[in-house]
């Protein structure tokens, strides 16, 4: 044969495994221009003999397994030869015996013997003789014309049915063959496959999932993972999956097609393998706008999102897809896909952010985290037994937690081993931070303690107190070593020079003390500011001193003359905090101002100025390096600025109560704070700065609801704004802008397309839903609406406002149809009874008054509160009202007579909501102690107490079918709990449904841990019950139904917080050994028990200690 290019003969044959450009046949021009290695080119004699001795080999692997399997089929099909003959044998006796005994029957029957044997009919009885002339004239009775009919029918039936069982047997087993041959045709040198491409562009990588069935990935899991196939693309490459082939091929669908899927997911890992993305940590900022890009074309489409679970699942099994699957659970966190109560046990994620991620209930058992951002994750009820994560980020690290009243300072050691705090309590703590124990505890001052500070050689401690003294404890016996006299007054700062041979002290009495700390003398008095000196501090050379007062004024003097060498005026109040910069040549100050303002030492005047806390500044401290200041505030955060630009890198939010006090460590990696909720609380300053910013209110919000069908969540703020949200995932649908003013008040109507607005810009403003375009805007009000409410028939919307009134507005026409007055001071709330026969309205008059909607006169007054009604809620039936009060207290009353039911007291501060459950069985009130009460409204006895707010709880909302309960906090967070888990564990007395529920990626399985039953697995589909294979299982059983503490574990819980600052959450999960570590080795355990994680492991110690 000639080559068609040159017109030589061909010789060689190429056997390059790669797809060849030209045809693989060459002669020796064509092997030049080749270009492989000759290697790889074979003369055509040669290429014969090594394909027959290749095929030699295989036939002499293979032959034997093949003359096995057709000796294995010859006996089994001889064996049901005989087997069929001899059924065919019994069938032919079968139908013989009762053709046989049907002629017997006929021969029994006397009308057909009375013939047979030739009786004479004279001799039949006259009944007898009836019954045969009736069959003459064939008008036969019924059972005799019925006799044979039957037999010829029940044998009919039993023939259908034979053939129909034969001809089913014969299908499934042509059907078996077929599957055996199209396998055997599935051999590569039978059938071309198609030429893999590689796509390059992540979108077009995932795009190609669209076609792939879901059934055939869950499959391929579920094989290697039963198969402890640890090569995915290897597996996918094998020729012959019979258990993957043989589940997907059916009438419709034949081998070849399900090939050609399998083979479309196998070039679709390969892509992934090769990408950036199973290499790289795409949640980094380098690869901001891909993922951002990528998130919207990907954002809803089921297919990619069931791919990216896919991804995640991938990593307990192959290695080689850690980075991808990892990558894919960021994605999944940033699009809010939905990912409570999924099963992640054994996920292997690494050089990842799930900053903000929402693992409620999750199964995390076995999971292996690595340089993984964990900030502001919710892990609420998880399972977390035999973790090993390690090189965690977050930027809370510990909770302290020892003192019984306010943390007023706290203090580093030089070395860095110790963190000191002074508290109200009149006692100074030690704390090992690293480890979260109380090393030991100071007591000797009979007042607060305002201030403490720890010598540079780290032996010594000072504090100053209420008791107007100054005390020296030596740390390691924890004894005093001296006390210092000399102030009249309460003893607000203290501070050591660096050297340690000097203590500087600030008093309400005006002056500063310097102190000679060998001698224990006063070295010098200084007098020159007018009021209380609140903070002094020395410059890191310990030449000037620092201090700040209630006067306004910073000011600077010299150590050793001990005179004042400059006054820094700026503050506009006094001043609460100063302190140096490492180099001594900037004081930073917080005030009462609200302001924090850096000062140039040398020259005396304002550097710049930082505006944040929304109050006072209480402290502040520069971290070592001077890149950063940190600020604590009684507007609860702790705030942290870029020196040089002035702009806030990150705000932590997790004190309920006024920051204090501040302090850096020594390295600059942590922060510690101490708050007037009596906590200490260390973060991870630089991973704070790293945080991304979550979506939600960037102020108080004073109002939720949730839609009819459940679906939605809406939200008013003190930002002008109303957001909807995704009840399920917190995904921000909807930002509705048009006030321009706070929104007070929202409601949604009931059929869901329509949500009212009122507003302190005196506006009441109706929205589409869908869209979140304003429909109209109603004007009418003179001052702040503070509350709109729909009529259940959504014909009506009333209005309350600051005016003292109440309007109600026709819905289709847009016009007020009545105005009510009678209140006296503003009208903070209003509500229809689900009859609307009745409007309620409470306000600052400390009246409640009942109105008739259709006359527009009112019906009742209500009094009993002694402070501003400011909420009001009817219960389903119209029978009972609730209202919430300045006053502190909830009240019920019949709303038929208006005497007061229940006066329930429990808050101790002012109750802001009140609402009823869609049952009328509970009642939930949010008030300005950050608390939420459910109440069993029959019995006005408290049910339970959740808490999770940091701020005070401004609404709460039931949702329609009751198991969810929203609530809007001035923290600026609104938060959901799972209300359901609540009711069953406070209706059952065994507690046994406060089980977690833990449903697997593809929902085929669900675990199960309840209080009086083992940890076992059931399968969704056959609701049957896996045996448990750990026997630390039932363990864990018998710990759950010991121990009281887990009675509650599943409940009480935040299934879903939407703020703009994420709060790290493990409230009820469950740990168990395991490791957790952040990336500075430190032990993170300690922070999840003050999270409120409960530790199986401890428990089982001390029972086997009291054992």
């Amino acid at each position: 044969m000639k080559c068609t290019i040159h017109n030589e003969n061909i010789a060689l044959i190429c056997i390059a495994s790669h797809i060849c450009k030209c045809q693989r046949k060459l002669c020796v021009e064509c092997q030049y221009e080749h270009g492989v290695d000759q290697k790889q080119t074979i003369p055509i004699k040669i290429f014969r003999e090594m394909f027959n001795n290749k095929l030699n080999e295989l036939k002499l692997e293979e032959m034997p397994e093949l003359i096995k399997q057709r000796m294995t089929f010859k006996s089994v099909l001889s064996q049901n030869e005989c087997i069929l003959k001899q059924i065919q044998e019994e069938f032919s006796k079968s139908i013989n015996l009762i053709f046989q005994m049907i002629e017997l029957e006929n021969k029994s029957s006397s009308y057909i013997s009375a013939i047979q044997d030739n009786e004479n009919p004279a001799e039949f009885s006259n009944s007898h003789l009836e019954n045969l002339v009736s069959m003459i004239n064939k008008t036969p009775q019924k059972d005799l014309y019925d006799w044979n009919i039957s037999w010829v029918m029940e044998l009919q039936k039993i023939l259908e049915k034979w053939e129909q069982e034969m001809n089913d047997f014969f299908n499934k087993q042509y059907k078996e063959t077929k599957k055996i041959q199209s396998l055997i045709r599935l051999e590569p040198f039978e059938e071309k496959s198609e030429v893999y491409i590689r796509k390059e562009d992540l979108s077009e990588i995932f795009t190609q999932i669209q076609d792939i069935d879901q059934s055939i990935l869950r499959e391929i899991y579920q094989i290697v993972k039963k198969e402890k196939i640890s090569n995915i693309q290897g597996f996918l490459a094998q020729p012959f999956n019979l258990k993957l082939y043989e589940s997907h091929i059916d009438e419709k669908e034949d081998v070849s097609d399900v090939k050609k899927k399998i083979q479309k997911i196998s070039n679709l890992l390969k892509d992934i393998v090769d990408h950036p993305f199973n290499k790289n940590d795409y949640s980094s900022e380098s690869y901001k706008e891909q993922r951002q890009n990528l998130i919207k074309l990907i954002a809803g489409n089921r297919e990619i999102i069931y791919f990216l679970k896919f991804l995640v699942q991938l990593t307990t099994i192959d290695e080689t897809f850690i980075q991808c699957g990892s990558n894919g659970l960021n994605l999944l966190v940033n699009m809010k896909v939905d990912l409570k109560n999924h099963c992640f046990k054994d996920i292997k994620i690494q050089n990842t952010s799930l900053i903000g991620a929402n693992f409620v209930r999750c199964d995390l058992s076995g999971s292996v985290f690595n340089n993984v951002d964990i900030s502001g994750v919710n892990l609420n009820g998880a399972q977390l037994l035999n973790c090993i994560w390690k090189n965690l980020k977050i930027n809370e690290l510990n909770k302290l937690e020892s003192h019984s009243k306010s943390v007023q300072s706290i203090f580093f050691s030089a070395d860095g081993t110790i963190l000191a705090s002074g508290s109200l309590d009149n006692s100074i703590c030690l704390w090992n931070f690293q480890t979260g124990q109380l090393s030991s505890k100071l007591v000797g001052h009979s007042n607060s303690v305002f201030s403490v500070c720890i010598s540079p050689d780290s032996t010594t401690i000072a504090s100053g107190s209420l008791d107007k003294s100054i005390r020296l404890w030596d740390v390691q016996t924890g004894k005093q070593k001296a006390i210092f006299n000399g102030h009249s007054k309460q003893v607000n700062t203290i501070c050591l020079s660096n050297d340690g041979t000097t203590l500087a002290s600030g008093s309400d009495d005006n002056c500063i003390y310097l102190w000679d700390v060998k001698t224990r003398q006063p070295k010098a008095k200084l007098n020159a500011h007018s009021q209380s000196v609140n903070s002094v501090c020395f410059s890191p050379d310990g030449t000037i001193l620092a201090s700040g007062s209630n006067d306004n004024f910073i000011h600077l003097w010299d150590v050793k003359a001990g005179l004042q060498i400059d006054k820094l005026e700026g503050h506009t109040e006094g001043v609460l905090s100063v302190c140096f910069s490492s180099d001594g040549t900037t004081i930073a100050s917080g005030s009462l101002d609200r302001s924090i303002r850096l000062w140039d030492v040398q020259t005396g005047k304002q550097k710049a100025i930082f505006n944040g806390h929304s109050k006072q500044v209480n402290t502040i401290c520069l971290s070592n390096d001077g890149t950063t200041l940190a600020s604590g505030s009684d507007d609860n955060s702790i705030r942290l600025w870029d020196v040089r630009t002035g702009q806030q890198k990150a705000k932590f939010d997790g004190h309920s109560q006024s920051v204090n006090s501040i302090c850096f460590s020594p390295d600059d990696t942590i922060l510690a704070s101490g708050s007037n909720d009596k906590s200490i609380r260390l973060w991870d300053f630089k991973i704070g700065q790293q945080k991304a910013k979550l979506d939600g209110h960037s102020k108080t919000v004073f109002q939720v609801c949730i839609s009819l069908d459940g679906k939605l969540l809406a939200s008013s703020s003190k930002d002008n704004s109303i957001r909807l949200w995704d009840a399920k995932t917190g995904l921000m649908k909807v930002k509705m802008d048009g006030h321009n003013d706070q929104v007070n008040s929202i409601c949604i109507s009931s059929d869901d397309s329509t949500l009212a607005s009122g507003s302190s810009d005196c506006s009441i403003r109706l929205w589409d839903v869908k869209t979140g375009k304003e429909k109209v805007k109603l004007n009418g009000h003179s001052k702040s609406v503070w509350s709109v409410c729909f009529s259940p028939d959504f014909t009506t919307l009333a209005s309350s406002s600051g005016d003292k009134s109440i309007c109600l507005w026709n819905i289709k026409t847009r016009k007020k149809f009545f105005r009510f007055e009678g209140h006296t001071d503003p009208v903070y709330s209003i509500c229809f009874s689900p009859d609307f026969s009745t409007l309620a309205s409470g306000g600052g008059d400390c009246s409640i008054r009942l109105w008739d909607v259709k006359i527009g006169q009112q019906k009742v007054k209500l009094n009993g509160h002694t402070g501003a009604v400011n909420s009001i809620f009817f219960s389903q039936d119209c029978s009972t009202l609730a209202s919430g009060s300045s006053d502190c207290s909830v009240r019920l009353w019949d709303a038929k007579t208006g005497i007061q039911k229940f006066k329930l007291n429990g808050h101790t501060d002012i109750v802001f909501s009140v609402c009823f459950s869609p049952d009328g069985t509970t009642l939930a009130s949010g008030s300005l102690d950050k608390s939420i009460y459910l109440w069993d409204a029959q019995t006005g006895k408290q049910k339970v107490k959740l808490d999770g707010h940091i701020g005070g709880v401004n609404s709460t909302f039931f949702s329609n079918d009751g198991t969810t309960l929203a609530s809007g906090s001035s923290d600026l967070s609104v938060r959901l709990w799972d209300v359901q888990a609540v009711q069953q564990k406070l209706s059952q007395v065994d507690f046994q449904s406060c089980g977690v529920n833990f449903f697997s990626l593809y929902e085929t399985t669900s675990a199960s841990c309840s209080i009086n039953d083992n940890i076992c697995l059931k399968d969704v589909d056959s609701e049957k019950y896996i045996e448990p294979k750990n026997s630390n299982q039932n363990i864990f059983s018998a710990l759950i139904q010991k121990n009281s503490c887990l009675k509650s574990v599943s409940t009480n819980i935040t299934s879903l917080l939407i703020s703009q600052q994420g709060i790290f959450q493990a409230q009820g999960s469950l740990i168990f050994k395991g490791e957790f570590f952040n990336y500075q080795n430190f032990d993170l355990r300690p922070l999840l028990k003050a999270k409120g994680t409960f530790c199986l492991e401890n428990y089982l110690k001390q029972q086997q200690q009291q054992n």
